[in-house]
């Protein structure tokens, strides 16, 4: 027997994504301790409220820049995949299943455009990690930056502390280098 529209249309209602994301995803701890409104205050400078078409939710850019980062994604096309797909990044940036993820270009253009002589990446990153410091999510204690076990010539007595810092700039000019390579392999102009 077939079914119609109306009854296909019935059973997609039936779906939420809230239900698809499991309880226990690291997204959703990351939303429940990190309160990320304070995007809006920190770039609602950057937007004109009256001129042109509406603009991306800034909370959702920076929100799917951070996804990257979090997960490693090098490239901006990927992504844009990568949200079309995962049901938990969807929840996490508020998409619903039908909603239109931003094309990677948006993203690019607002990174290199809007953002670009501001310290805005580096803000945000540093009041996130600050969140999840004070919410005991990380520690900033300790770095493991490889898993090589070598048999240890030190003295627990004689050592120098060393703060090290990191920030986003590198991962901007690595997505800024990805957007470089899929030019030159698309044969288009600078």
């Amino acid at each position: 027997m077939l079914r119609s529209n109306r009854d296909k249309q019935q059973n997609y209602e039936l779906v939420s994504i809230e239900d698809l994301v499991p309880a226990d995803h690291m997204l959703r701890k990351i939303d429940k301790y990190i309160d990320f409104s304070f995007i809006d205050e920190k770039v609602r400078h950057l937007y004109c409220q009256d001129n042109g078409r509406p603009a991306i939710d800034p909370l959702v850019l920076f929100k799917m820049i951070f996804l990257g980062y979090f997960y490693g994604i090098r490239s901006e096309r990927q992504l844009e995949r990568e949200v079309q797909t995962n049901l938990a990044y969807r929840w996490f940036l508020g998409l619903g299943l039908a909603d239109r993820v931003p094309d990677h270009t948006t993203i690019s253009w607002n990174r290199r455009t809007r953002f670009k002589d501001t310290s805005v990446f580096q803000d945000i990153f540093d009041e996130i990690v600050l969140q999840a410091v004070s919410h005991r999510m990380i520690g900033g204690r300790v770095l493991i930056s490889d898993s090589t076990h070598v048999k240890a010539n030190a003295n627990k007595h004689k050592y120098t502390r060393e703060q090290v810092q990191q920030n986003t700039r590198d991962y901007v000019d690595e997505l800024n280098a990805a957007v470089e390579a899929d030019r030159k392999s698309q044969g288009k102009k600078r």
